[in-house]
């Protein structure tokens, strides 16, 4: 299959793994009686929404205003905005648009954000809101104890509170999703149990990162937004979270260079696939940039722009010319760094997706 791709670096998804990882994830949510929307931002692409919803997922998590419009043009009408967003008069137009001709829910963190929004969206009604919570990834949310208010401001604006959700980033960690998810279950129902006795209803409690999902607590969460899982990471491999096989998404890369062991060097390959297609996204306790598919012992130790260096294994060594795929530590900063994917079997080319979100940051 690598061979027939016209270019490396290029990015290639295996269609059967990206299959199963869906249906694993959907398998598992409807198990465990969770609603599954899946957080788009990490695929970026229609075509892939459209197989989670198909899945049984009622609609998608997106980052921005941009990645929302770009699955509701695709077809996919049910969205959340899953971070405390700040809108423009000029956005105004759009939230209303989707909220009325679809569903959308938007998050916020604030009792500023809930004016603002209802300001620029001139209070019609439809958009819903879901209030963020601080579950012990300490970047934005709330704590349990600060939600009255906010919901408050949404009920004197007449606007609709859908729930409360958190990103339980901090499953993000050797040997911590499990901890993060109870952190995740005890943040939600303590926001929970602080409106209802304010007066609210609380329909949904919205949690669940590609690490922490499959450690759901029962009786916390009711709704999960994995992201990675369609795809796999060298993250979520290191993270024990994973395993080779459940990676769907690789970089084909070409080696440019090899290098044998010498002295204190070792052995090393130089492939053409560096930072501005692998990103440079790296956990202090990653083993390095990335990892090789088929070749486990090999790790990209140094990335620039253009190239990355591979330790390699043993001083058998890949040809120069020839093709290998690896493995980006973080997918999604990744797939955001290309405007194309190329779909196989294992063996052919099937077709091209684009990335049609690619860049909508805003």
């Amino acid at each position: 299959m690598l061979h027939k791709l016209p270019y490396t670096p290029a990015i290639v998804v295996d269609q059967g793994i990206l299959d199963a990882n869906i249906a694993a994830m959907a398998d598992f949510a409807a198990d465990h009686n969770l609603t599954l929307r899946p957080h788009a931002k990490t695929h970026k692409i229609a075509a892939i929404g459209q197989k989670q919803l198909a899945a049984g997922s009622p609609g998608l998590s997106v980052a921005t205003l941009g990645e929302a419009q770009y699955f509701f043009d695709a077809g996919i009408t049910d969205l959340f905005i899953s971070y405390p967003i700040w809108p423009t008069t000029a956005d105004g137009d759009v939230l209303t648009r989707l909220a009325t001709d679809g569903n959308l829910a938007v998050g916020t963190d604030s009792v500023a954000a809930v004016h603002q929004l209802a300001d620029v969206t001139e209070q019609q009604p439809g958009v819903e809101i879901m209030i963020e919570l601080n579950s012990g990834h300490n970047r934005s949310g709330v704590f349990p104890d600060q939600v009255v208010p906010i919901a408050q401001a949404v009920r004197d604006r007449k606007m609709v509170l859908r729930g409360v959700f958190t990103f339980p980033g901090h499953s993000y960690a050797p040997g911590e999703h499990t901890s993060a998810a109870a952190d995740e279950a005890q943040t939600l129902k303590a926001a929970e149990r602080a409106l209802q006795d304010a007066g609210f209803n609380v329909p949904v409690l919205s949690g669940g990162s590609t690490p922490s999902a499959t450690a759901t607590v029962a009786g916390g969460a009711t709704e999960i937004r994995p992201g990675v899982y369609v795809f796999g990471d060298a993250q979520q491999l290191e993270l024990g979270r994973i395993g080779f096989e459940n990676i769907a998404l690789t970089i084909a890369a070409t080696v440019v260079s090899r290098h044998e062991a010498h002295g204190d060097a070792p052995a090393r390959i130089i492939v053409d696939a560096g930072s501005k297609v692998l990103a440079n996204d790296r956990a202090p306790w990653a083993t390095g940039h990335g990892r090789v598919l088929g070749h486990p012992d090999a790790h990209i130790t140094a990335v620039s722009e253009h190239h990355g260096t591979i330790r390699w294994e043993s001083d058998e060594l890949p040809a120069i010319g020839s093709r290998i795929q690896v493995i980006p530590n973080h997918v999604c900063v990744a797939v955001n760094l290309v405007d194309e994917v190329y779909v196989v079997d294992g063996t052919d080319i099937l077709e091209q997706w684009q990335v049609g979100a690619r860049g909508m940051n805003a």
